[in-house]
């Protein structure tokens, strides 16, 4: 079952190229900025009853980057700029470890659904590139592609819902033709 603004009961964000500009293994508090309009959305996703959550691939623990303190302190940061967040999940492992939490595995999807009380089906997930979206099919949540300079053009290709920015991203949430009525 797809998910759509009848059903839908969280929105799960990537945090790095999502949330907030990508700073390659940030460790740094103060290096953390906001996309533009991305307080604003999350306050009116709050404001509908909505949950709000973070997924984040963190490698950088695994190959000894940073560490789960700085990845905690740089979350905090995030929260201080955007708001409370309902759920958090952070995966701290390589690409390499075959974990069921890093994406493009659904384990976390599947985990924040779970401290959420739904269903993966009454979530969606936005992120900025392919693995996000892969999490989301596979955690059977809607998931939708914010591209950055960064995301691959196959990436793109093979979204089944792209988004300019934040509040596009939203928007494709809540345009379902059962709500909009006669014509």
């Amino acid at each position: 079952m797809a998910t759509n603004a009848l059903t839908l009961k969280a929105v799960l964000f990537d945090r790095d190229g999502t949330l907030v500009v990508d700073v390659p293994y940030n460790g740094d508090p103060q290096k953390v900025e906001p996309y533009p309009g991305a307080r604003r959305v999350l306050e009116g996703l709050r404001n509908l009853g909505l949950a709000t959550g973070v997924l984040s691939n963190q490698s950088g623990i695994a190959r000894g980057l940073l560490t789960a303190d700085q990845v905690d302190s740089v979350n905090a940061r995030v929260e201080e700029l955007l708001g409370p967040f309902d759920v958090w999940e952070v995966c701290p492992h390589g690409a390499g470890d075959g974990c069921p939490c890093r994406k493009p595995a659904p384990g976390m999807i599947h985990s924040a659904c779970r401290r959420l009380g739904i269903d993966p089906s009454e979530a969606a997930f936005v992120g900025d590139i392919g693995s996000d979206i892969e999490a989301a099919a596979a955690a059977g949540a809607r998931g939708i592609l914010v591209p950055t300079p960064q995301t691959r053009a196959e990436e793109v290709d093979a979204a089944p819902e792209v988004a300019a920015d934040l509040e596009q991203a939203v928007a494709l949430l809540f345009r379902d033709p059962v709500l909009q009525g006669p014509a």
